[in-house]
């Protein structure tokens, strides 16, 4: 049996220490190291590779979701399982976009974490059993409510911008598709937070995805 390598990143060391004692009982994991803050993921991730990084979503210095995005931007090899006890859609959604290949509950019992490391470790997605359920019921509820033309208070380049970040492309991946500048990217990203009264980039892609574009 093939050994999975796992790079824990959590700031409370009472948890690390919990995870480390689980992955040492099973004789299929090895821990590489252990990280406090997203950008030492970051730099351990570069230089140990593990097969697995254990995710915390709230990180100092930097959040467990950019971590995973720029590790999966220049790792994507590396499979991130986030371990959070935010269930929330939102932080979901934005785990998913950065690149996270699942999503567990810090409550989760001890056979169903290592059933997660070993499912994405192997490059299966993964999810808690009531994280599951919710995108079930997510998806479920945005088919009955798709509108016959999303968004109308958008102009159609806004729309071809939004439906973009929507199947989660980067600013710069936006520019390249439109054959646009970063700068024109931003302002209709910034429109568009306007018109469709969102805060953040997470929540207009639920709201994108909720119509069904993506």
């Amino acid at each position: 049996m093939d050994t999975i390598r796992v790079l824990i990143a959590d700031d409370h060391q009472l948890f690390r220490d919990g995870l480390k004692a689980l992955l040492l009982s099973a004789p299929d994991t090895e821990v590489v190291g252990e990280a406090a803050t997203g950008r030492e993921a970051i730099q351990m991730a570069a230089e140990s590779q593990p097969d697995v990084i254990l995710m915390d979503l709230q990180m100092p210095d930097m959040d467990g979701i950019e971590a995973t995005r720029r590790i999966a931007d220049t790792s994507p090899q590396i499979n991130v399982l986030m371990v959070t006890m935010f269930e929330d859609d939102q932080s979901v959604f934005a785990a998913m976009r950065a690149g996270a290949r699942g999503y567990v509950l810090k409550g989760a019992k001890h056979d169903e974490m290592l059933r997660a490391i070993r499912a994405v470790g192997s490059g299966e997605a993964i999810f808690s059993p009531s994280i599951a359920a919710r995108l079930v019921s997510f998806f479920a509820a945005s088919r009955s409510v798709i509108p016959a033309e999303a968004f109308p208070e958008l102009t159609d380049r806004e729309r071809e911008v939004l439906d973009l970040m929507a199947r989660g492309d980067s600013n710069a991946d936006i520019a390249r598709a439109l054959t646009i500048s970063i700068k024109t990217v931003r302002n209709h990203v910034s429109n568009i937070f306007g018109k469709l009264q969102v805060a953040d980039r997470a929540q207009a892609v639920i709201r994108a995805r909720e119509a069904g574009l993506g």
